[in-house]
């Protein structure tokens, strides 16, 4: 066995003997200037990072809050407020933290504030330091889950928040509002997409490069609470099983008459069921988004140009539907989508979309009957 090895890698040394290189006599690099220019990349990368996360944040807290209704019995106090420690970050963040984002290795630094929220009607500003909820000191980690762990016994009850700004130690009062207790997840993938399960919502950094407004991107995530909040997810597992079942009908119809099928049927007809109205939830979630858009408080009167914008980086989607509606389909329903909601203002009436029958739900991810 050592010889076999040894002789594959004396192969693979005469092999590349006779590899053709580069012809241009390069230049000498400088092992310091790569390592000042990695470091002022990997700042310039956090930074970029937490300026998504904060806009995925901001946009994603007044669809939440705006649409709490429509979650059911999922929903939560929120404050609106995101604050970190270098130890709260992932680990690949923790060493250039403090110059990227200026925050506290050990005290929670608040690195936004939504529009609207409660932390912004409280005065609370990006570079704020907080120290406690009503007496209770906040931990150096885990603050995202300690504080949502607090806001969940506490409710809408009025919070004390103990905190520091420019050397002062300061105090205000936070009122919590009720929203959605649906995760919005940014992450770093080129491609522009956003997706959506019973549970989470994720958004790509390849479609905040390519959408160019907070109206643009509320649409977008008020169609993935769209797909949450009309049990989509559970729709589509539905279809799923019922088409497997079927299958499984007929495999065992072969087997009974000596034809071993392999589940061929039971596979296939599962995949027809996944399948099964995925290009009508798909619109149905357009529609119902742009009105969560609408009820947050966003000009969508410009955002059917999303649909034009992904046609140029998605072509095939401009004549092909499989899972989704084609991009002319969105555009053009989006257009008769903003008209309606248009019209609704203007006779003042109530932003709700039209539904054949009154959805009944029970909570959020449910099967909806109509």
């Amino acid at each position: 066995m050592r010889g076999r090895r040894w002789g594959a890698a004396l192969g693979c040394i005469w092999l590349c003997g006779g590899c053709a290189g580069p012809a241009a006599r390069l230049p000498e690099l400088d092992a310091i200037a790569i390592a000042d220019e990695r470091h002022r990349q990997q700042v310039a990368q956090m930074r970029d990072y937490y300026d998504h996360v904060v806009r995925v944040d901001n946009v994603s807290f007044r669809i939440a809050v705006a649409n709490s209704a429509a979650c059911g019995e999922r929903v939560t106090a929120r404050l609106g407020l995101t604050a970190v420690t270098v130890q709260s970050l992932p680990q690949k963040f923790r060493s250039y933290a403090r110059e990227a984002l200026a925050v506290s290795w050990t005290r929670p630094t608040v690195i936004a504030v939504a529009t609207g929220s409660p932390a912004a009607a409280a005065g609370i500003k990006p570079g704020d330091e907080i120290f406690a909820f009503n007496n209770d000191p906040l931990p150096s980690s885990g603050i995202k889950s300690w504080i949502d762990d607090r806001l969940k016994r506490n409710g809408t009850r009025p919070l004390t928040v103990a905190l520091l700004r420019d050397g002062s130690d300061r105090t205000t009062v936070l009122h919590p509002v009720i929203g959605c207790d649906v995760p919005v997840r940014f992450t770093v993938k080129a491609d522009p997409n956003a997706y959506a399960d019973s549970k989470t919502i994720v958004i790509q950094s390849g479609l905040l490069r390519l959408i160019r407004s907070d109206a643009d991107l509320a649409t977008i995530i008020g169609h993935e609470f769209a797909h949450v909040t009309m049990g989509h997810h559970h729709r589509k597992i539905q279809n799923t099983l019922l088409g497997q079942l079927g299958g499984a009908v007929i495999d065992g119809g072969f087997i009974l008459g000596g034809i071993y099928t392999g589940g061929a049927f039971s596979r296939e007809l599962g995949r027809a069921g996944a399948l099964a109205y995925s290009v009508e939830f798909e619109r149905e979630a357009d529609y119902v988004g742009a009105y969560y858009a609408a009820r947050a408080g966003y000009d969508i009167s410009g955002t059917a140009e999303v649909w034009r914008a992904m046609a140029l980086e998605q072509p095939a989607a401009i004549r092909f539907a499989r899972t989704h509606p084609t991009s002319p389909v969105r555009f053009v329903q989006m257009q008769a989508v903003i008209a309606e909601i248009a019209d609704k203002k203007r006779r003042d009436a109530t932003l709700e979309p039209e539904m054949k029958l009154r959805p009944y739900r029970t909570t959020v991810g449910a099967d909806i009957s109509y």
